[in-house]
């Protein structure tokens, strides 16, 4: 009994001695971790009056590497690149969908941020990736260093992203008919849409090739198309479908993304392709 007495005296004190060094060990005065915020800039200042205050949307255009894939070869947008890129997707998506759907209609549904990237994002089978939707959250769009806000072709195809990818946001919340759809083409779907040149891809009625990689892909290209085409452009394109199969396979898809919008949101989607051409014209001559 005296010994086990003994060792619990002993455990005691050499607590009491551990506890006496600790408190005497210097101790950091204040946090080590950086709470300031950082300084905004002209940019960030006009994000945030054009972007996140009316329509909840952050921009990420600084370089992180964790909203990105690493085994690819990017780099960040040039800074006086950003608010450009910036302003033609403000008139043409924004500005159009607000005209038509309402001002709040985007501030609903909408990705949450934006990460802008300067550069190219090629793939192994020599295509280009122009965007990503991941889970209706964030959109990124590519080749903002590149943009050359006097060139038609350019704008509409830097903005077909961004157009291509809120359909598919629109998608997540309220679905088109997957079935109906599916029964326009359904033999000329193909994993490997990229060994396809976009004029046979046209001739078995799809508008362009990458629409052929799935139902869901189709849906978005062919209101993207139409969204960032001219009613005349779009006229002319139909013109020349030399299959009747094929044309008749392409109004019905038209016909389907136009009831879609006036039944999910009672939305004109012929006016919302007008709104779009008008303020396309306008970035263009401004």
């Amino acid at each position: 009994m005296k010994l086990l007495k003994y060792n619990k005296i002993l455990v005691l004190a050499l607590t009491s001695v551990l506890l006496f060094s600790c408190e005497h060990e210097e101790q950091p005065k204040e946090s080590q971790l950086d709470y300031t915020s950082p300084v905004q800039t002209n940019l960030d200042k006009w994000i945030t009056t054009n972007y996140l205050n009316p329509y909840n949307i952050n921009v990420q255009y600084k370089w992180n590497q964790n909203t990105v894939d690493n085994s690819r070869y990017l780099f960040p947008p040039t800074i006086d690149r950003v608010q450009p890129a910036l302003e033609i997707v403000q008139k043409i998506w924004l500005n159009s969908y607000a005209t038509i759907g309402g001002p709040d209609f985007v501030k609903k549904i909408s990705p949450r941020e934006i990460v802008l990237i300067g550069g190219v994002n090629l793939n192994s089978v020599g295509t280009r990736t122009l965007g990503l939707a991941e889970g209706g959250q964030r959109v990124t769009l590519f080749e903002t260093d590149y943009i050359e806000r006097t060139n038609r072709a350019n704008v509409t195809e830097f903005i077909h992203t961004i157009q291509h990818e809120y359909i598919h946001i629109l998608n997540q919340h309220k679905p088109f008919d997957e079935k109906a759809w599916g029964a326009i083409t359904p033999a000329g779907y193909a994993a490997d849409w990229y060994n396809y040149s976009i004029p046979v891809s046209n001739e078995i009625g799809f508008i362009t090739s990458y629409a052929r990689l799935n139902i869901n892909e189709d849906f978005a290209e062919t209101a993207a198309m139409i969204l960032i085409s001219t009613k005349a452009e779009y006229a002319t394109f139909l013109s020349k479908i030399k299959s009747p199969t094929a044309l008749a396979a392409l109004k019905a898809k038209e016909a389907l993304v136009v009831k879609y919008f006036k039944e999910a949101y009672e939305m004109d989607f012929y006016a919302l392709r007008d709104e779009a051409e008008k303020n396309t014209t306008a970035v263009i001559n401004n």
